[in-house]
């Protein structure tokens, strides 16, 4: 086989595993900072890609689609977090995850009521169509933006975390709330906006994924079992273990889809037993948080 195409195909995983990233990072800093677990992140993907959409068409810009619904969906998700989530925190996990999981419904049907069923078409942004020679092939321009912007992403955010105040504000709450209610900090706050960047970052990689795939009411479903095994492979809350592991399912989909075309859909389950097997707290899990 030639090797080219061995490479063009690595090319596409790393682009569907950038996807996977934004999406399963959402996941993972939900559950990691305020212990949630967000069985609606699938169905806010799935709104972020027909808020993208939507907007994209009411303004005529791909970009204007891509810059406002994140803000705007992740804004919804505050409220939320405001509304239902917060009257949770203390309570047995299974709550938020029940309440979540009924939300998601609600969210489905809503947009099956407005949009149908049927799936609608992403246009592409004209400044991206076609594909780049890269001199041992030649691949879609864009994905290779999508591979570009979610690198950005990871990064703003990793420096957001790691080398400001708010980040030291949000990881010490994550911590230990109560200490920082001591110290005066909002912890509700805290919280909020917490769960709106998770929330944004969901439908982010909603509006990215639209071009290469339609978007219908459904698209969300496979996006969360998706990110839940990215999340469980990374180790459930760690940050690097989304990105490493969403990078790796996307690659294995992409090779085995070469090969194998029908193990492509169950590879990243079999690769989740293997790490479980060997690892049940993920690659980068913390010993007593598992599966």
């Amino acid at each position: 086989m030639d090797l080219s195409l061995i490479i063009m195909q690595l090319l596409s995983g790393i682009a569907l595993g950038a996807v996977l990233v934004i999406t399963a990072l959402g996941l993972t800093i939900v559950f990691g900072m305020l212990g949630v677990v967000n069985f609606a992140h699938g169905a806010l993907f799935m709104i972020g890609a027909y808020a993208g959409l939507y907007l994209a068409s009411l303004t005529g810009s791909f970009w204007w689609g891509l810059l406002l619904a994140p803000i705007l969906i992740g804004a919804f998700g505050m409220l939320i977090e405001f509304v239902l989530i917060r009257r949770l925190y203390g309570r047995s996990i299974d709550d938020p995850l029940l309440l979540t999981f009924g939300l998601s419904y609600v969210l489905v049907e809503g947009v099956r009521i407005v949009f149908g069923s049927d799936g609608i078409p992403f246009p592409t942004p004209p400044q991206l169509i076609g594909v780049l020679d890269l001199g041992i092939g030649f691949f879609p321009r864009y994905r290779l933006f999508v591979i570009a912007l979610v690198a950005v992403v990871l990064l703003v955010l990793w420096l957001m975390l790691e080398k400001t105040r708010v980040g030291l504000i949000v990881r010490a709450g994550a911590r230990d709330p109560t200490i920082m209610q001591v110290l005066g900090v909002d912890i509700g706050r805290v919280w909020l906006a917490i769960f709106g960047l998770g929330v944004a970052l969901a439908a982010l990689g909603g509006v990215l994924a639209g071009p290469m795939r339609s978007v219908n009411p459904e698209m969300g479903s496979l996006v969360l079992a998706e990110a839940f095994v990215v999340t469980v492979i990374g180790g459930l809350g760690s940050i690097v273990g989304a990105v490493v592991a969403g990078l790796m399912v996307g690659i294995s989909i992409s090779l085995v889809a070469l090969f194998a075309p029908e193990m492509a859909t169950i590879v990243m389950f079999a690769l989740m037993a293997v790490v479980l097997l060997i690892r049940p707290q993920g690659l980068f899990g913390v010993k007593g948080r598992t599966a």
